[in-house]
């Protein structure tokens, strides 16, 4: 074995530091490193010290050469190694529970070091940047860095670059902020709007359902500074949230500054306004705040609707915020900040939490980073979080992409902003997703109407017993002489003081209102009934334009050569055009999105292998044969006007349409398609489906135009794996909501996906599409179909209406195999 083999392992810029200080300043180094460095040729340690320095000296050489003292200088390596890399399994993280114990420890003895070696002095010292220090000074630092009120894990990430920032980072004053009494006053004052705000609630709202934010409420100060810091610093133009219902009125509220008055409307249980929709309940509703500071810098936030379907809603946010990226900020993803604000049992149970973090870095689905915060209340309703989860922590999900997490005890709101402002910087520079883990508790049940001892009578003591983070932050400030016990008292009193005034104001509301979202993007949208949806659109396009597109995408471009196979297919496209003038389904499709890209739209199909097709219909995209470069005809076009934009998915249905429902939802201007590989698939996504496309717009007044494109058909592929269930979707079309439809002909799907663009409205399509007939000789139209023609309800048959006996109403495949 090597016998400088466990040198292989110490941080060897720390060596590189050392030997070059040496180079310059041969005696500012400790005698022992500058023997090792006189003799640095490892292949050939053979070196001797002078008697000078023998008498400097109070350990001995080793049998292999290498100084003793050299050897514990990497034993204190490895400590420091130890602490990064372990830390956050010894913090001070948990506010109402004792850590659970973990081996080995960080005692100095599993590192080879005793008692005797903490006061002697280590130049390891320098790779906290305090330069060479006793052994016991280097320990407190290493504790107050990884072992306080903040734990990370991060030396799992494979860059070096951002290891070494986060260890910059964390070396700065031990990990610890040091805030302007300014600020620490600014803090002061958003925890006591979270506090007071959940306090008023209790006592006017009693018992009744608002799943407070107490336990947590440094969330809210938080997200300020980090909002704040966003805009400020870096010129985020724009934020989108998404997050479930607990603290979510309160975000509304401070954050967001939905007016108190209306909120308590909503406690009231006040009728809406706009008697045409249902509504939904307050701690589901989102909102769209334009914000200005004092120093005229602006954002833009969003707080996207939610249901009561656990993270459902952090696709549908990261959907809208890709639509803002790729056409408001011309691929730009800074301008924009996604946020998911978690829980702790549903981070670890709920799977689509998984589909979304492995769709963050992928090029059809990435949005530049998005910073993860969990409310980690240690339960989940009822089950304790050993039975929630087989990982250590709620967050490990973040390890599938190397993410760093940060672990912050949610009792020190300093720690807690001082994390929020670390990971925005991260996200900013590295555009990589972080997760912090926002450790408290949860004050009262699930619910405020519920009864927690039930199930957990020792923790709830505990928790009956512990002071809420504004207490404990005035005392922390009393005790720094930043405030006096008056100063806190007097914040207080004002803000009661005006939810006391609104309070009075909301009795005499007569209904509740609910404010649109994203209401600027839809301001030129009308929303429409039966009558609107059943109005002709005008979808025609001319036969020239028409075949100047077919001539595109059956062009080889100059410089790309295809597959003799590809090559072929784009020579039918050419023939069923020009020649025939037979086309079919594919084609059709085809001529559609060129069409709406020169008109100026934007088309986006995603999906899993969208860009040939599951039954090879499509090919959007082909490939170089050589390079393997990606080619898209349509984006070939000169004339166009807008972006064709086609990317094959992961194998997910649930987190994809939730992410291109998102999209939908931020750019009604893009034809936003999402096809399933086949129509039953569409079953993994079933909750995206009944709380999104079909009930958003009676929830929340929120428009959207996804086309959903599901291969139905009895192809050989079995009863089960044929079927679309076209009745499901009859089922929640039921209130004029979305339009379903099952195509006969390609030109009439030519023109629904036209008309789908052309409308001044937007609904949810549902298309069933077909497997066979995609080549059917019979299933073709002509381009004249196409340029003069429109969506057709219903297609007569051209028989002599005289001779007929008998009236069979059919679609798509069984008219051909009728």
């Amino acid at each position: 074995m090597d016998r400088f083999s466990f040198l292989n392992a110490v941080h060897s810029e720390f060596i590189e530091d050392l030997y070059q200080k040496y180079l310059k300043y041969p005696d500012s180094v400790e005698p022992s490193w500058r023997s090792f460095f006189q003799g640095y040729d490892f292949a050939n340690a053979n070196y001797s010290l002078t008697d000078e320095e023998e008498n400097k000296q109070t350990s001995r050489p080793l049998n292999n050469g290498i100084h003793e003292n050299i050897h514990k200088e990497f034993k204190v390596i490895d400590l420091i190694n130890g602490y990064r890399t372990r830390g956050h399994l010894f913090t001070k993280t948990n506010p109402v529970r004792e850590r659970r114990k973990y081996e080995p420890t960080l005692d100095i003895q599993n590192f080879g070091l005793s008692q005797e070696d903490l006061d002697t002095i280590f130049e390891a010292g320098d790779i906290l940047g305090i330069g060479p220090q006793k052994l016991s000074v280097i320990i407190e630092h290493l504790k107050s860095i990884y072992c306080d009120s903040i734990g990370i894990e991060y030396m799992y990430i494979r860059n070096p670059e951002e290891i070494k920032w986060w260890q910059n980072r964390l070396n700065e004053n031990d990990n610890h902020p040091k805030y302007s009494e300014e600020k620490k006053k600014y803090i002061l004052s958003k925890l006591n709007q979270a506090v007071t705000f959940e306090q008023f609630l209790q006592t006017k709202y009693v018992g009744q359902k608002r799943f407070s934010i107490e336990g947590g409420e440094t969330l809210i100060p938080a997200l300020s500074v980090a909002l704040f810091n966003a805009a400020n610093n870096y010129g985020v133009e724009e934020t989108v949230i998404g997050m479930a219902h607990r603290g979510r009125l309160s975000t509304l509220t401070n954050i967001f500054r939905k007016p108190v008055r209306e909120l308590f409307s909503e406690f009231e249980g006040k009728d809406f306004e706009d008697q045409s929709i249902d509504g939904d309940v307050k701690y589901h509703l989102g909102t769209t705040l334009d914000k200005t500071y004092q120093n005229g810098k602006n954002i833009i936030m969003n707080l996207v609707p939610n249901p009561s379907h656990l993270e459902t809603v952090d696709a549908v946010a990261e959907g809208i915020a890709r639509a803002k990226i790729d056409t408001v900020y011309q691929e730009d993803n800074t301008k924009i900040l996604p946020i998911a604000v978690h829980g702790d049992a549903a981070i670890a149970g709920q799977g689509i939490i998984y589909e979304v973090v492995q769709m963050s870095q992928l090029n059809g689905y990435k949005t530049g980073g998005t910073m993860h915060i969990v409310v980690n209340n240690q339960i989940g309703f009822t089950t304790n979080y050993l039975d929630a989860r087989s990982s250590t922590y709620c967050t490990d999900v973040a390890k599938v992409i190397l993410s760093p997490v940060l672990h912050v005890n949610a009792d020190n709101v300093e720690a807690v902003v001082h994390a929020i402002e670390m990971a925005l910087d991260y996200r900013m520079k590295f555009k990589r997703d972080i997760f912090i883990d926002l450790l408290g508790y949860r004050k009262y049940g699930h619910n405020e109407g519920d009864e927690p001892r039930f199930t957990q009578p020792k923790l709830y003591k505990a928790i009956a017993k512990h002071a809420n983070p504004f207490t404990i932050y005035i005392e922390q400030l009393v005790n720094e002489n930043v405030i006096s016990t008056d100063y806190a008292k007097n914040i207080t009193a004002e803000f009661k003081g005006m939810l006391e005034e609104e309070f009075a104001k909301s009795k005499q509301d007569k209904t509740s209102k609910i404010k649109p979202f994203m209401d600027k993007v839809w301001k030129d949208f009308i929303r429409a009934g039966l009558k609107e949806m059943l109005q002709p659109i005008d979808t025609k396009y001319s036969k020239n334009s028409l075949q100047n597109i077919a001539k595109v995408v059956s062009t080889v471009p100059d410089g790309i050569k295809f597959i003799r196979k590809a090559e072929r297919i784009l020579k039918g496209r050419e023939k069923m055009v020009f020649e025939t003038n037979t086309l079919d389904w594919g084609m059709a499709e085809t001529l559609a999105y060129g069409s709406l890209l020169e008109e100026g739209y934007n088309v986006r199909i995603s999906g899993e292998d969208v860009e040939r097709g599951t039954f090879s219909h499509r090919h959007a995209v082909l490939r170089d044969e050589i390079s393997e470069e990606r080619v898209i005809l349509l984006d070939t076009n000169p004339k166009n006007k807008g972006k064709m934009r086609i990317y094959n998915s992961p194998l997910s249905e649930y987190g994809v349409l939730g992410f291109d429902y998102g999209y939908a939802i931020a750019e009604p201007n893009t034809l936003t398609v999402w096809e399933a590989q086949f129509g039953d698939f569409a079953n993994g996504a079933q909750i995206i489906f009944d709380q999104y496309l079909s009930a958003a717009e009676d929830k929340w007044k929120l428009q959207n135009g996804i086309v959903v494109l599901l291969p139905h058909g009895y192809e050989g592929q079995g009863s089960e794996h044929s079927s679309a269930r076209i009745e499901r979707f009859l089922q929640l079309s039921a209130v004029d909501n979305m339009s379903v439809a099952n195509c006969t002909t390609p030109a009439n799907f030519f023109h629904l996906l036209r008309r789908q663009m052309k409308r001044k409205f937007r609904k949810p399509l549902i298309v069933f599409t077909p497997k066979s007939l995609l080549r059917h000789p019979k299933a073709v139209s002509t381009i004249e179909e196409l340029a003069e023609g429109a969506f057709k309800e219903v297609i007569d048959d051209t028989i002599d209406t005289k001779n007929v006996t008998k009236l069979v109403f059919v679609s798509g495949k069984f008219y051909y195999d009728l």
